[in-house]
């Protein structure tokens, strides 16, 4: 008898694998599969590349069954779509063409999450993680995030002082509080807020205060866990001298600690940072190097075994990489705001030195010209003006410094958070190269596997005979 058609053999193996494995997920997993999400939004920087992560729990083999992530807001739907062991590209969203992926070689972990690479503005929304062969489905909300920090401005009024915060560039809509120096909320007005053409949000809040303290001004989105926060100091001579000088010499110390809070903080930060960023290399080179020598001494199963393992850990590391390279890009966003803010403080300085060395000037030719009536009292009143002009000569001149000192730091701190940058785009692309050349050296053990096995079927009596006789047995009991 001939053998029957080698398509319809194909066809009934794919039918029987796909049939077991349904029942797999089923009768294992039935009232107990779950399709998991992350428990918050996620906060995504425009330009950088987003995991939004999804899992099956249990873990269970998902690479041969279909896995569908979409936006239902979106016409078409599709975001991406994995069927029978391959992407179906044809019905996504045009937006995604060319940006999203899954992690293949961990499907069979039960991790189907979504790479999105190249975030852009309009990738803000709800994606969907749905399992259609047993209607599961899980939802990852993607919002995006502020970096720039409150500025607080002061100002004298009857009463006390008035201290107003404002912070801009909210893709949610965030609240303001004030706290004191030991951390207890104030009582502050409503907070202002208002949405832009950008739909972004920019808040708002006054508070009055009556002596001197630390106050700090914090902006908090709660759903997303991001708050951005202030400090300012309140010294007693505010509340006892009057006078736009005096008024300028607060606002400037204030901006200037502030700008030491934000600098430091960054500084604090960069440093921890840092040693991971210049292992990175290192530790993958010596994986690969590692990688190379096991080979060697390896069958062709085991190294295809050995690959897949090397495989998963460079797409971790490439995880950690993308990571890495959000938070440089926030660090290195906030340092430039605090550079503008400080050429900012610098100038207006510089105009309150020259216009504290007109009013002395103006002060001494006034000493030289005695009063006509209560001679003493005026001019120890001068003197007095004059020594507090002086005086703020000497802090303004003070300040100058100070801010000089800061812009230094900052500068070079941008500089070498832009080296760091550069330094995990190069250890990205080096991630890259090796992915794509374990995967070469993984479907070139594949091949050659194949081959062997090939070999041993043809070295093998042929079942052939045996299954023809079995079969016309069997055709002669029927007849």
């Amino acid at each position: 008898m001939d053998n029957p058609p080698k398509r319809d053999c194909t066809f009934t193996v794919s039918v029987f694998h796909h049939t077991v494995v349904l029942l797999l997920l089923t009768s294992c997993c039935t009232g107990q599969l779950q399709v998991i999400g992350p428990p918050r939004p996620l906060v995504a920087f425009i330009g950088y590349d987003i995991i939004l992560p999804c899992h099956l729990q249990p873990a269970v083999d998902a690479a041969t069954t279909t896995v569908e992530w979409s936006r239902p807001d979106l016409k078409p739907r599709f975001v991406h779509v994995w069927r029978s062991g391959q992407e179906l590209l044809d019905d996504q969203h045009p937006s995604y063409k060319g940006r999203t992926s899954l992690f293949i070689e961990n499907l069979k972990h039960g991790n189907i999450s979504l790479k999105l690479s190249r975030v852009t503005m309009s990738d803000k929304g709800t994606y969907r993680c749905f399992i259609p062969m047993l209607n599961i489905d899980s939802t990852v909300e993607l919002v995006f995030g502020s970096v720039s920090s409150p500025e607080i401005d002061i100002s004298t009024v009857s009463s006390g002082v008035l201290l107003e915060c404002k912070c801009k560039g909210w893709y949610l809509k965030p609240e303001v509080v004030w706290l004191d120096g030991e951390g207890n909320l104030l009582s502050a007005g409503p907070t202002e807020t208002v949405r832009g053409p950008d739909d972004l949000y920019t808040v708002s809040s006054r508070v009055t205060v009556e002596k001197r303290q630390r106050f700090t001004c914090r902006v908090q989105q709660k759903d997303i866990h991001q708050t951005r926060e202030s400090h300012i100091y309140v010294p007693a001579d505010l509340f006892m001298v009057q006078g736009s000088s005096a008024v300028r010499i607060t606002i400037c110390s204030a901006v200037c600690f502030i700008a030491v809070v934000a600098v430091f903080f960054v500084v604090w930060k960069w440093g921890r940072n840092k040693i991971k960023t210049t292992n990175s290399s290192s530790e993958l080179q010596l994986l690969m190097d590692g990688e190379r020598h096991k080979e060697q001494r390896m069958t062709e199963s085991e190294k295809m075994k050995y690959l897949e393992q090397t495989k998963a850990k460079l797409e971790e590391e490439l995880q950690k990489n993308e990571g890495e390279m959000q938070h440089v890009h926030q660090e290195i966003t906030a340092l430039m705001d605090q550079k503008k803010v400080l050429n900012n403080q610098r100038e207006k300085l510089i105009l309150l030195q020259q216009e504290d060395k007109t009013q002395i000037e103006e002060y001494k030719k006034k000493m030289k010209i005695p009063p006509k009536t209560n001679k003493d009292k005026k001019m120890k009143k001068r003197e007095k003006t004059l020594q507090d002009l002086e005086r703020r000569e000497r802090e303004h001149e003070e300040l100058l410094k100070n801010t000089e000192t800061l812009l230094e730091t900052t500068e070079s701190m941008i500089l070498g958070m832009t080296a760091r940058k550069a330094n995990l785009e190069r250890d990205k692309e080096q991630i890259n190269k090796n992915l794509k050349e374990t995967e070469r050296q993984r479907e070139k053990s594949e091949r050659k596997l194949q081959s062997e096995q090939s070999e041993r079927e043809k070295e093998k009596p042929s079942s052939k005979d045996l299954s023809e006789v079995v079969l016309d047995k069997h055709l002669e009991n029927l007849l």
